[in-house]
């Protein structure tokens, strides 16, 4: 086991928290944190906060005792650290200023859009989830007229904006996005978004679909990161639907990651299957595995 823990020195909430992380995977660090009883909101990212009064209940459970430095660098070294941009207190000032490059006569709206992706419930699609989205579209549209780049880029700003955990999310995420430009975009541009978000529901951009091509590559653009990111992905799904039973939850995972296997390819772009296909298809195939150990 290669669970660690740092001294107990960061101020909170009237008490000082100690960090909880392993440099092996975040399975084994959800499992030693759950045999300890802390809840799952402790979670951050890629460490748990544990408050001082317990922390010698976690050095007695195992956990190895290293210093903050230690610790940080066990992280990184494991590939588990979270880049600092996509930390909270990074997130909003980074996703103001592509909001204000992109519509800077609307703020308000960019404003309402970022409240939306940080409501509580949501785990991976989140403002994480967002910036990356729009750091692919802009690796993938480099090719694109400003015209066609802000239609893309507003597309992945609406496409998850309504995140209930529904079948109904991209619909409503359409008509969200209908509503909020109507009469500020011509009405042709306003449909093309509309359309665009919808493609996110199933990923099936037809052929001669540039945007929506781009669009839907760059929101399964997560699938094919290092593994202890795809990760960290996977557990964000997980937490969404732990309202269902486990084997419920990865029967009907399982089901939509064997349906991406079965297809030609993942990726719509050729740039997109370059760059993902490989890493992605070994990542679905690797969770597949993980999921038939949930099943009865």
């Amino acid at each position: 086991m290669s669970i660690l823990i740092d001294p107990p020195r960061w101020p909170a909430h009237g008490t000082v928290f100690a960090h909880l992380v392993s440099d092996t995977s975040l399975e084994e660090l959800h499992q030693f944190a759950a045999q300890q009883g802390i809840s799952p909101r402790a979670f951050d990212k890629d460490h748990y906060d544990v408050p001082a009064e317990r922390y010698e209940q976690f050095v007695q459970a195992g956990a190895q005792e290293v210093t903050g430095g230690e610790l940080v660098r066990a992280l990184i070294a494991s590939g588990l650290r979270i880049p600092a941009k996509y930390r909270p207190e990074k997130l909003d000032a980074i996703l103001r200023r592509r909001w204000s490059r992109t519509l800077p006569t609307e703020p308000q709206l960019g404003q309402e859009l970022l409240e939306m992706w940080s409501q509580d419930h949501r785990y991976y699609h989140d403002r994480v989830h967002l910036l990356s989205v729009l750091e692919a579209v802009d690796r993938l549209g480099e090719k694109l007229s400003p015209g066609e780049l802000l239609l893309v880029q507003l597309a992945a700003w609406f496409h998850d904006a309504v995140y209930e955990g529904s079948s109904e999310d991209e619909i409503k995420s359409a008509v969200l996005a209908r509503e909020r430009l109507d009469g500020v975009l011509s009405p042709a541009a306003v449909g093309s978004i509309s359309d665009l978000i919808l493609l996110t529901a199933g990923h099936n951009p037809g052929e001669t679909d540039r945007l929506g091509r781009i669009l839907c590559d760059a929101d399964l653009e997560v699938l094919a990161r290092p593994e202890a990111a795809y990760q960290r992905y996977a557990h964000a799904i997980y937490q969404e639907y732990a309202h269902l039973p486990r084997h419920v939850l990865a029967e009907g995972r399982s089901k939509i990651l064997s349906a991406l296997l079965a297809k030609v390819s993942i990726y719509a772009t050729a740039a997109g299957r370059e760059r993902w296909e490989s890493a992605a298809r070994t990542n679905l195939g690797r969770e597949l595995e993980h999921l038939q150990s949930w099943m009865p």
